[in-house]
């Protein structure tokens, strides 16, 4: 076999081998899309279409009831959303100024204590104080019960995202650059503020919507920090969980009326929850799909 012929062999095998990974990737993107889609379909089905048929892309009957079931109190449900919105940006922006300052430090070779700083970060990535001890610090001695700070700084720091950071830094920030400002007299916070952040925006913008999933997401701080008189402080998410268990709990009470069990949709009312849960990320991550490869492998090499 000449080298020609050779080549061209290597190049078929190539194309096939491009073709069945092409498929898979197809059947895997199929296997991904139709749990999403059939949630939806499901969410605006009847309940009399899904205990005949079950769970199924072609419905008997439509119906929107479940959507009328939880917007049936708008003003709650606009206020949680509200909240929700709130806490979600004041949350995601102190997150990333907390990651990004601490993974500044511990990245920094001329921080005398980085070394130190980094087993203390890499600690709570193994052992976990646990619930209890987290609610009396948070409590008792931040004083955090039935405040809006209770929603955010639980969960504002991360340590999984820090040391992801750190490497970005180091990798991918030229060390020549911050050196010749040093020389210029720059602070180590001029050089954090005017040359770091600049440069990393791939990793910011990742952290960035993780971080921002988590605080949409979040209903657990309402559950244990969020007295019931405090109801204003309630997020969407758990103005939702407590819908679907509200729902849950009539259904499954044998003391009440059939009546009422029937004028809750509970099955399409479970996916519909779910699909406001899903909504928000559907809409962003295609916009924001591409910065999350680079943020997340940029620091694998120069």
């Amino acid at each position: 076999m000449n080298k020609s012929t050779s080549g061209e062999y290597i190049k078929g095998l190539g194309k096939r081998a491009d073709a069945v990974l092409g498929f898979l990737m197809i059947l895997l993107s199929a296997g991904m899309i139709f749990p999403v889609v059939l949630i939806m379909v499901v969410s605006v089905s009847s309940e009399k279409s899904i205990a005949a048929k079950g769970y199924n892309l072609l419905p008997s009957e439509w119906s929107m009831d479940a959507y009328h079931y939880i917007f049936k109190n708008t003003g709650n449900i606009l206020r949680a959303f509200g909240v929700t919105l709130a806490v979600t940006v004041v949350g995601t922006v102190l997150s990333l100024f907390l990651i990004s300052t601490m993974a500044y430090v511990i990245g920094n070779k001329y921080c005398r204590y980085r070394k130190l700083l980094t087993v203390v970060v890499m600690i709570p990535m193994f052992f976990s104080g646990g619930l209890a001890a987290s609610y009396a610090v948070n409590t008792q001695l931040f004083g955090l019960k039935n405040s809006y700070l209770a929603l955010i700084l639980p969960i504002a720091c991360s340590s999984w995202y820090i040391i992801v950071m750190r490497t970005y830094f180091q990798r991918n920030i030229p060390e020549e650059i911050l050196e010749a400002a040093r020389l210029d007299g720059a602070s180590e916070f001029r050089l954090y503020y005017q040359f770091v952040l600049p440069m990393s925006k791939p990793i910011l913008l990742t952290v960035g919507v993780f971080e921002a999933f988590s605080y949409w997401n979040s209903w657990y701080e309402n559950l244990i920090y969020t007295d019931s008189a405090h109801s204003e402080q309630y997020m969407l998410q758990y103005i939702l969980y407590n819908m679907e268990k509200s729902a849950s709990y009539i259904t499954s009470n044998e003391n009440i009326s059939g009546a009422v069990m029937r004028a809750i949709p509970t099955e399409s009312l479970r996916m519909a929850l779910a699909s406001l849960i899903m909504l928000p990320i559907i809409i962003v991550y295609p916009f924001l799909r591409r910065y999350f490869v680079r943020g997340l492998t940029a620091g694998g090499g120069k």
